[in-house]
């Protein structure tokens, strides 16, 4: 489906090539005069222009040379009731992509519209992959074991063809959920198929099953015209469904429908339709006590989970700390036009002994933050800025009394701390740690806390 700008005085003439457009699927806009075309132009945004040579106050020839100089790239197709060789090398020469003589075939005009299409879509893949190829090295960085056994899950889970089953992230708040959801996707056979995302928590859930679904003319009050979802927009790719425990139960119904036979229907219409995606999902909620509480389907989750990767969080990874820092410095001292950057070695002690409570977003944070303020290609501890709230006592033993692994108690002693230094403020807590609030409260049942009550 396209936005397709008509551009022609004889207005009966634009309406019908408008209506029989609109058949095809596709929306259309239409002015009668140059002047209302290019205000039109600049005001949807068009995919495709359809353009009159004579205009009642210009030539079409002027006008297409003001598009041309806005987007050198969006097809234009150009009519002329007054066809000469002359004029088909003049209108090529200012850059129309086809000429067609009046009167016109609307079933060839259709067809010409459609080879637009294509070519359109061949150049937002190439795009696609060029802007790919250059971020493919900013993906799943580090020489940790677990790192390395990370890698190994998602290529073997990306070389699975045909249907593949769904795979569940779970990991906590910036530890690259996305980047480990695209390398599967890349590296899968579905690779040149689109990779569309959606964080289920930055939508109201009112508007949610729109987006995910789409929605006939109609639909509810403000559906005035048709709208394609993002399940039917990745049909031969991969749809990655971010934050998914934020989704409510009444949509998570119907997202297992599509993960159990691959059909759908868009609000308003009666008619299903087959897709064939694979879903990935992530979250870093504990989805068992989600269940337990009655707000996450549990047939959902065990149809999810058949595939399962867990991203460790920064301060288990040892020496990758160092590895993702020097890399985010390169990244943005290109960025900023700034000299190559190195870290000292007391900077490199820092980035280690910090506990990283946001992860590799945090660390990526800090570095650009050294990037723009640091005033020397050396980046030394104090360039770093690293906060110092609800940092770990680094000389205190964990308690081996309690249940867990070390990681765990470290975990614990990190809330405890954060806690009282917020006087059991858990928003603040969850601030001072750089977490949500949810996941700040979940942690907190996890490790069955006791939170002081306010005075």
């Amino acid at each position: 489906m396209a936005h397709i700008l008509i551009i022609d005085d004889e207005e009966v003439f634009a309406r019908n090539i408008a209506k029989f457009l609109e058949k095809s699927g596709h929306l259309t806009t239409t002015a009668l005069t140059a002047d209302s075309g290019l205000l039109a132009f600049h005001g949807v945004n068009p995919d495709m222009i359809i353009l009159d040579y004579l205009l009642p106050d210009s030539d079409g020839l002027k006008l297409l040379a003001k598009f041309r100089a806005e987007d050198p790239n969006i097809p234009v197709l150009m009519l002329t009731g007054h066809g000469s060789i002359e004029l088909a090398v003049n209108a090529m020469k200012a850059g129309a992509n086809d000429l067609l003589t009046k009167p016109v075939g609307l079933e060839e005009l259709r067809q010409r519209i459609e080879r637009f299409a294509a070519q359109q879509k061949q150049t937002h893949r190439l795009r696609y992959f060029e802007a790919r190829d250059m971020q493919a090295g900013q993906r799943i960085l580090g020489e940790s074991p677990a790192i390395v056994e990370l890698r190994g899950h998602v290529q073997r889970m990306a070389a699975i063809s045909g249907q593949a089953p769904p795979v569940l992230i779970r990991g906590e708040t910036g530890t690259g959920k996305e980047l480990v959801a695209r390398a599967l996707h890349d590296d899968s056979p579905r690779h040149n198929q689109a990779f569309i995302e959606l964080n289920c928590a930055a939508i109201p859930s009112q508007l949610l099953e729109s987006e995910l679904f789409g929605h006939e003319k109609g639909a509810f009050t403000d559906a005035k015209e048709r709208k394609i979802g993002l399940i039917e927009a990745a049909d031969g790719g991969t749809l990655f469904l971010d934050e998914l425990g934020e989704m409510d139960l009444a949509l998570q119904a119907k997202l297992l429908k599509v993960l159990e036979d691959g059909r759908f229907r868009r609000l308003g219409s009666l008619q299903e339709r087959q897709v064939d995606i694979r879903i990935v999902a992530a979250t870093n909620c504990d989805l068992e006590a989600l269940i337990q509480q009655g707000r996450f389907r549990n047939d959902l989750y065990f149809r999810l989970r058949v595939l399962t990767i867990d991203v460790p969080p920064l301060r288990t990874r040892g020496n990758d700390i160092v590895i993702l820092a020097s890399h985010f410095l390169d990244q943005f001292a290109l960025r900023y036009h700034r000299q190559a950057l190195a870290l000292t070695t007391d900077a490199r002690k820092a980035l280690l002994q910090h506990s990283w409570p946001g992860n590799v977003r945090e660390l990526r944070n800090v570095m650009e933050q050294a990037v723009l303020l640091a005033p020397n290609t050396s980046i030394s501890a104090s360039d770093l800025l690293l906060p110092r709230t609800a940092h770990p006592d680094v000389n205190a033993q964990p308690d081996t009394s309690l249940p867990g692994s070390l990681v765990d108690q470290m975990e614990r002693t990190l809330l405890v701390q954060a806690i009282e230094k917020t006087g059991g403020n858990i928003s603040s807590a969850a601030r001072a740690l750089g977490i949500s609030r949810d996941t700040m409260r979940y942690r907190i049942e996890k490790h069955k806390l006791h939170i002081p009550k306010k005075t």
